[in-house]
């Protein structure tokens, strides 16, 4: 079965919901907030996302062991396709599947977890402010010291799924989305990060704690990407109630020199 472009909203609904958390980012890119941005590919019933919203794109596709043949299937047809220059996420297996097309940075291995234990956050008392638009500067400020280099998209402000602590005026811990969608009862925590100088006071778990629940008021779950090595991230999310749900890898593709003669001028920008 050959791969596809999929615009039937509906159609990848049905599919990504069979495992709602392995797929809560693509799941979340269905809303309209995000739909734009986003273009779809299908072969049976695996699927790929390929996000425009930042630069560059980024390829997610996901499955579990069973599905993942199907799923290599699927990327190795969309290959040629795929921009000269991308990020992605990968389940396991994967990423080989691009290799002859793409050269490899790899940024490291990521588990994606999952808040199951909903009754630990009450073991934290939640801090923090909603963040909108106007505290865009101050949030900037935040993320050239404690985050730099992290993937931050402003409009995610629009969402009001920010929220910050502040110390004598300053924005000193947050904690945001990647997605949020009421519509398909998901989100993603993103961006969390708390300035060096307070590190160590517990402000990460109180606003991660506050976040939390101003999310479950409007979705059924709450998931997040964590790099593997991050142990002080990791032990702060299990303490929170969030499990590990799945590992996989994040890599910066590079067009290789002999694909490029091969990639057409047509290559994937909206669906």
């Amino acid at each position: 079965m050959p791969v596809r472009a999929e615009h039937d909203r509906a159609a990848l609904a049905a599919l990504l919901r069979r495992d709602p958390v392995l797929h809560a980012y693509q799941l979340g890119d269905l809303d309209d907030f995000f739909w734009p941005y986003t273009s779809w590919f299908r072969r049976g019933d695996q699927v790929a996302l390929l996000y425009h919203g930042v630069t560059p794109p980024v390829l997610l596709a996901f499955a579990g062991p069973d599905g993942r043949p199907e799923l290599a299937a699927l990327l190795a047809d969309l290959a040629p396709m795929l921009p000269a220059r991308l990020y992605a996420h990968l389940s396991p297996g994967l990423a080989e599947v691009l290799g002859g097309w793409f050269a490899f940075d790899p940024a490291g291995a990521h588990l994606r977890m999952a808040l199951t234990d909903p009754a630990r956050l009450a073991t934290v008392t939640p801090a923090g402010e909603v963040l909108g638009e106007a505290d865009l500067p101050a949030l900037r400020a935040l993320y050239e010291v404690a985050y730099p280099g992290n993937w931050f998209d402003p409009r995610m402000l629009a969402t009001g799924q920010y929220v910050g602590i502040r110390q004598a005026g300053e924005l000193v811990a947050v904690a945001g989305v990647h997605v949020w969608s009421p519509t398909y009862r998901v989100a993603a925590l993103g961006n969390v990060t708390t300035h060096p100088r307070v590190r160590g006071q517990g402000l990460a778990a109180a606003v991660v704690a506050a976040l939390c629940g101003r999310l479950r008021a409007h979705v059924d779950h709450v998931a997040l990407n964590v790099r593997a090595d991050n142990v002080a991230a990791v032990r702060l999310y299990r303490r929170l109630g969030f499990t590990r749900v799945a590992e996989y890898g994040e890599y910066t593709l590079t067009a290789a020199t002999d694909s490029m003669s091969s990639r057409h001028a047509g290559s994937i920008t909206r669906p």
